[in-house]
């Protein structure tokens, strides 16, 4: 007997999950808000018969929730929402989103989000950790220039920041309030900087007990910091099949805009020589692995070697600066997913291939 299947939308929240429960045919069976605890929904779930496909959107506790879940139901599905048009349209209720979260999930209309490697989740939670103090000490930083600069100030490069002359630049803030203001920011840098350090060194030791560290290391300007948020990004490169795949989570895919490709003359049909029209870098991607490719990139025009020349015969052909950099981007990116794959150590012949 074919076991009958039911596709279950759920809209998570902080202290409540609202749950809708369709049948094979898109017919709604059930309704019921949950507490977002484990034995509540594996509750819920072991009360249900038949097939589970499960769905709910990226957010907060799609981590926990997809651990919780994955072993529990047959199918399971962490959603992209920023491609869930369906849900802004009409009435937005929280029973209203999860049966729309059932429906995309019965008519297979859900951009799945990757999920599944726990072998890197302490990498990922110390990459994560190591990126948001940057983050919040480059704050830091540009509060205090702007500190400086609001009261016409010169402050270029990096020596306000600095230990040694730190007392010259508070000498030359006039009022007391904004010195005190100044003196709280400074402290909270130091706070940061410290935080940060260790974080990087924790991030670097975890990210060396992965064999794939050295090989990705070996690509000129990587580095070890890089080469670490890339592992804890991307966990495993067989998810992606493509470089182009790869382009696209690291923002460097193209997009393109065309109509009216075809037309019918003298009753055949024929493809038109409209232009394809070019609009920029696709904006759904990982913010993090984009700075990873396009720092490697930026570094690697400002000295010598293969990644360089691989720079300048771009120019030659006639490139503008800012594409080449983009093109050296994904070059860095293909050949690193590449190496990841085969487990090869860099080669200057991998320039030499087809970039784009």
């Amino acid at each position: 007997m074919k076991s009958i299947i039911k596709y279950i939308g759920m809209d998570v929240h902080q202290s409540t999950i609202s749950v809708a429960v369709l049948d094979a045919e898109g017919k709604l069976v059930m309704q019921s808000v949950l507490a977002t605890h484990s034995t509540a929904i594996l509750d819920f779930l072991h009360g249900l018969r038949g097939t589970l496909h499960v769905t709910f959107e990226e957010g907060t506790q799609s981590a926990w929730l997809y651990d919780l879940l994955v072993r529990q139901v047959t199918k399971l599905v962490v959603c992209n929402p920023r491609k869930n048009a369906l849900l802004k349209a009409g009435n937005k209720r929280d029973r209203i989103d999860a049966r729309k979260l059932a429906e995309l999930l019965r008519a297979g209309l859900l951009s799945a989000v990757y999920h599944g490697e726990n072998s890197t989740r302490i990498l990922q939670e110390l990459v994560r950790s190591y990126t948001t103090l940057t983050e919040d000490t480059t704050r830091i930083m540009s509060r205090l220039k702007a500190l400086y600069r609001s009261h016409a100030i010169s402050c270029p490069g990096q020596k306000p920041y600095g230990q040694r002359h730190r007392q010259q630049w508070l000498q030359q803030v006039q009022q007391p309030c904004l010195a005190s203001r100044a003196q709280r920011l400074y402290a909270e840098l130091d706070a940061l900087q410290t935080l940060r350090r260790t974080a990087k060194r924790e991030m670097l030791a975890e990210s060396h007990k992965y064999s794939v560290h050295r090989l990705l290391c070996t690509i000129p300007y990587l580095g070890p910091v890089r080469t670490a948020i890339l592992i804890a990004r991307v966990q495993v490169p067989n998810r992606f099949r493509t470089k182009r795949q790869f382009w696209a989570y690291c923002g460097l895919a193209l997009e393109t805009r065309s109509s009216a490709e075809y037309r019918f003359v003298q009753g055949q049909l024929q493809r038109c020589n409209e232009p394809v029209f070019v609009r920029g870098l696709n904006l759904n991607h990982n913010h993090d692995l984009k700075n990873v490719f396009k720092g490697a990139a930026t570094t690697a025009t400002t000295h010598e070697g293969s990644l360089r020349q691989f720079y300048d015969r771009l120019l030659a052909k006639g490139m503008k600066p800012e594409l080449a950099r983009v093109t050296l981007a994904r070059k860095i990116a293909a050949m690193a997913l590449i190496m990841w794959k085969k487990g090869a150590a860099f080669d200057p012949q991998y320039l030499m291939t087809q970039a784009a």
